[in-house]
């Protein structure tokens, strides 16, 4: 019986963590290739899942968004929410928006898990006019 048992919490738990992209991810430079900033994905009492940026690996020209127009212009680019509003919908995270804190540009944004990875889709429109970035896991 408690081979049962351990079975059920270890299949359980496999599946409550499969594709949950909470915790801390390293983001990648499009231009550069390096690694520019980390940003701490959680999920809040609505249910939804958020992105803050919780540490800048690369000094920016400015430490303001001041190329946002909602309530993030002119705060610091450090702790600003980033992702905001993504809802789970099978293996993707969709429905939400991600804001470029370099311009203050904001996109809908699509998310896929692959393993210690995330696919971070931002687009206008429909899902084919955007970019993805790959974001790595940290421990």
């Amino acid at each position: 019986m408690k081979k049962y048992m351990l079975a059920f919490a270890t299949i359980f738990i496999s599946a409550m963590s499969f594709a949950q992209i909470e915790g801390k991810w390293k983001t990648i430079d499009d231009e550069t290739g390096k690694a520019k900033s980390y940003v701490e994905i959680f999920k809040k009492s609505d249910g939804k899942y958020y992105g803050k940026v919780a540490q800048l690996l690369i000094k920016p020209t400015d430490p303001n968004c001041t190329g946002c127009k909602d309530d993030r212009k002119g705060k610091p680019i450090l702790g600003m929410e980033v992702i905001r509003g993504l809802s789970k919908d099978g293996n993707e995270f969709t429905g939400g928006t991600i804001t470029d804190p370099k311009n203050g540009k904001t996109y809908k944004c699509t998310i896929t898990k692959d393993g210690d990875k995330l696919n971070v889709r931002g687009y206008m429109g429909i899902s084919l006019i955007g970019r993805t970035q790959t974001w790595h896991k940290v421990d």
